[in-house]
């Protein structure tokens, strides 16, 4: 082809591409192209590339925004790769990103493709941490708010400082046992149990997931030194007279003062007091049927009520009456309250870690059989099963009478010690009968 006609076509086809609507002219850089060139690049009337060298070039758009693209080829085929804005990044950073991005299409791998790839796996290590995974367990639980809160607070304190940002996968028993020890050297021995079982919980609900392959705290469930704490020992009468003291606090919330003085009048458990209803109260017969849905044996249990019980009631009767609850939630009144705010009256009070509200069962139980009360009335009036099968199957008796008169002295006796007198002369069987 003569070089006159060569150079005709050439020439048309620069004015073809130039005036092609949808086309970028691209600039070709003059030596090496600085930081300084490229920020004083101007938009045009429609959008324009800059390129830098190595196929890494600057795309000008026409609302002034500048925007990095690399071109490279797998099998043949061209490709286009987005680095970022400038100049956010720089042209020294674009550089380094396209060397990167090199490696990868050597391999026969895509840039954007392995970018997005590694940010799913960067997000399932997130959602992998001890820390995630704990969420996921309390938001399954079935707690009040109030006690999901405690443990969670309990987490963030203890645990999740150490191990919160681990990999579940990567967290070993030694961790678990570092974790365990610190706590109790700074926090006590209750709260090291409660972490131990609350890790414990979050690593069975990971086995389950299929998010572990074994429980790292299973072997220190037993290995570690028991809890020789005194909060579950009876109490004697005159810790017994200073703690209905110091819970008859004029500053404290009535209801659960209310509350807490039933359950030491009734010996019935912190549960079954907080969710009890006015349709299980029969005030005038002094009687109290909480049915078997709400017992822990499945069972119905009759309580005579004294009349300290019976004063107590009806205090709350002005507060409550008109509710389901005798105790109703504090948030949500259909709700019953939580039994967690005993413990949390007792902590403000000075009591935590030397008494929990599950051990007024025991120090009933305890000072009772001192006094010489029968053991089935004892046991009958906290609604505990018979050990032995064959006396289970003949002995169906109540005792009702008989645990009205108990439960009316005892009643008297937290009075008594309440004031101070823990002189009281125990009544023995044979009064009592």
């Amino acid at each position: 082809m003569p070089a006159d006609v060569n150079e005709t076509l050439i020439d048309k086809g620069k004015e073809s591409l130039k005036n092609a609507p949808n086309s970028i002219a691209v600039r070709a850089p003059k030596g090496r192209i600085s930081d300084a060139a490229l920020r004083a690049l101007k938009p045009a009337g429609k959008p324009y590339k800059q390129s830098v060298g190595e196929s890494l070039y600057l795309e000008v758009m026409p609302g002034g925004s500048k925007l990095w693209r690399w071109k490279y080829r797998i099998e043949g085929k061209e490709n286009r790769y987005s680095l970022g804005s400038y100049p956010e990044l720089s042209l020294k950073e674009a550089r380094e990103a396209v060397g990167a991005a090199r490696k990868l299409v050597n391999q026969g791998l895509h840039p954007a493709q392995q970018k997005k790839l590694d940010r799913i796996k960067a997000t399932h290590a997130q959602a992998g941490t001890l820390e995630a995974i704990a969420k996921e367990w309390l938001a399954l639980k079935d707690w009040e708010e109030i006690t999901k809160k405690r443990r969670e607070n309990m987490l963030k304190r203890v645990v999740f400082p150490t191990l919160g940002e681990l990999p579940i996968r990567q967290i070993t028993s030694p961790m678990i046992l570092d974790v365990l020890k610190k706590a109790e050297a700074n926090n006590g021995l209750s709260v090291r149990d409660e972490a131990k079982r609350t890790l414990f919980g979050i690593f069975e609900f990971a086995l389950e997931m299929e998010r572990v392959e074994v429980n790292p705290v299973r072997q220190w469930k037993t290995a570690l030194p028991k809890n020789k704490t005194q909060h579950k020992r009876p109490l004697d009468k005159t810790e017994i007279g200073k703690l209905m003291r110091d819970t008859d606090n004029p500053g404290g919330s009535l209801q659960t003062q209310c509350a807490f003085k039933l359950m030491w009048l009734t010996l019935a458990r912190p549960s079954e007091v907080v969710e009890a209803e006015w349709a299980e109260f029969d005030l005038e017969k002094a009687i109290w049927r909480i049915p078997a849905e709400r017992m822990k044996m499945r069972k119905e249990h009759v309580i005579p009520l004294p009349t300290q019980a019976i004063e107590v009631l009806h205090r709350m009767s002005v507060i409550s009456g008109d509710r389901k609850h005798v105790f109703p939630h504090r948030d949500n009144r259909a709700k019953p309250m939580v039994a967690a705010s005993f413990r949390q009256m007792l902590n403000v009070l000075g009591w935590g870690g030397k008494y929990s509200p599950h051990a007024t069962r025991t120090t009933g139980s305890t000072r009772l059989n001192e006094m010489g009360f029968s053991a089935d009335w004892i046991e009958r009036q906290l609604a505990h099963t018979e050990p032995n099968a064959v006396r289970r199957t003949y002995n169906h008796a109540d005792h009702f009478r008989d645990r009205a008169k108990m439960m009316q002295h005892w009643a008297d006796l937290l009075d008594e010690w309440k004031r101070g007198d823990s002189n009281v002369v125990s009544i023995k069987r044979e009064a009592a009968a």
